[in-house]
Order: C-alpha cells, then structure tokens, then sequence
C-alpha cells in the first residue's frame, strides 16, 4: 500500500511511514484522534505529507512555543477542529541543587533522561541555561521525571514541573567559522567544520550515520546549501549560515556555525 510512498523516502524511513500511515489512515476512516510523541522536523514532514494524500485529515503541529525544532502532532478527522486540543507537552525545570561548578550541557541532561529508561521521542527541545534547565517533555513522563531525576553528569538537581507559560526558550548558539571550500560538497565542508580528514568524514556518512535537514544521506559528494543543518552521529550538528561569494583563485566563502 505504501509502495508508491517508499521511493520518495530513504530505506531507513519506512516503518516510520508505516506508523504515520496508520495514523492518517485511523483518522480518516476511523474517525480517531491521535497524539502522537515528539516528532523531528523529518518525521513532522513524512507525516504533514501523509495527511495530505487523504482527502479527510488534517494535523497540527505543536512544540510548545513559537520555532520549536522538535514537535508532538494531533491527527484527526477534518471536521474535528484541532486549536483547543490539549497538546500534551509539560515543562521539566532541571536546577543545580547546590550551584555545581560543573558546566552542564545539552548531552548532560539528554543522556540523564534518557538513563532512567525514557524513550528519546518522549522528550521535545531541551533549553540550556547557566545553571539549570526548561526541558520539554510529554505531560505523561512529566510526574515520573520530577519524582526519579535526581543527578545529572556528577551534579545534584532539583526538579519542578512547569505550565507551558513558564518556558524560558535559550537561543541556539553557534560557534562561527569562516571556511574557503573548493566545492559544496558535503564531506569537504564537514571535513573542515569538524577539523577532521575528508577520509574520516566520508565513513560515517557512507554507513548512513549523517543526517541533512533530519534526512539520511549516504552521498558524500552532496551540494549543500544555505541553511543546511548537517548532522553526523558522534561529532555534532553544525549549519551553513552563509554563502559569501566566490574568490579571485575559485574558491567560495562559506560562514558556518557549529551547535555548542
């Protein structure tokens, strides 16, 4: 059924197409509603698309505050009106108890969820501050979070479970480069975002462990564009801010900007 949906898709993205089809399909033919986990901004495309082809479902999408990268979606029958559906997205406070020294990060509190055996799609943007947290979670995990979470990396935290008006989103930061690349290739850029070899970069990128746009890409030679988030399992996620133009010798300035 989904045959003719699978050749615009990646192997690796099947049985998420098969989930968001039963999704769409309930909805249309069933009349259910379904809300489902955190969605990345590819999983959220699969399914906006999805819902598209059947003529009697509509979805919306909601990360808790205006730009959110990762989002829970609601599913349903056309004729069901979505905007006062309950989104189901609670705020996790995350703070140092005793002001730690210790500089946590996004991979800190990531990895301290994660180790109290909940699942990755449970949990939405993560907003680092200097000495704590606003972790969005879904409101079913909320209560089990706030009693279990006690420790993250070597630090002792207090938690508190918040009203979505209560978020205080950070600002994603960069650190900036400027590069003078031969070509827009993927492997090239990345090599000099990362400081690695062209070599060691096309490995992971060939064992399909890079993401485009939240998209597996197994094609080292792939041209990049302005405002490509490239992402490779093991190093980080970086973004091509600019295109600056083309020097005298040929080659082009590029601005990129690496999450920290």
């Amino acid at each position: 059924m989904n045959q003719d949906i699978y050749e615009h898709f990646h192997p690796d993205e099947r049985p998420f197409i098969d989930r968001a089809s039963e999704w769409v399909n309930r909805a249309g033919d069933w009349h259910e509603l379904k809300r489902t986990d955190f969605l990345d901004p590819r999983q959220a495309y699969i399914l906006s698309t999805l819902a598209q082809r059947h003529p009697d479902v509509h979805v919306r999408l909601d990360g808790g505050y205006e730009g959110a990268e990762r989002q829970r979606a609601i599913v349903a029958p056309d004729y069901r009106p979505l905007e006062a559906e309950p989104i189901g997205i609670a705020v996790l406070s995350i703070a140092a108890s005793d002001r730690s020294p210790l500089e946590l990060d996004h991979g800190d509190y990531m990895g301290a969820i994660l180790g109290l055996g909940i699942k990755r799609d449970r949990v939405g943007d993560i907003h680092v501050h200097e000495h704590s947290c606003h972790c969005l979670v879904t409101e079913e995990i909320a209560s089990y979070l706030n009693v279990h979470l006690r420790q993250v990396h070597r630090a002792t935290v207090l938690t508190e479970v918040l009203p979505l008006a209560e978020l205080r989103p950070s600002v994603s930061e960069f650190e900036e480069m400027s590069l003078s690349v031969a070509s827009m290739r993927l492997d090239g850029i990345a090599s000099d975002v990362h400081r690695f070899s062209r070599a060691r970069i096309v490995e992971p990128i060939r064992a399909g462990r890079c993401r485009v746009n939240w998209k597996v890409t197994e094609d080292p030679s792939r041209l990049l564009k302005e405002g490509d988030v490239v992402s490779i399992q093991g190093l980080g996620r970086f973004k091509l801010l600019e295109v600056e133009g083309v020097t005298k010798k040929g080659r082009i300035r590029v601005r990129a900007g690496k999450f920290i």
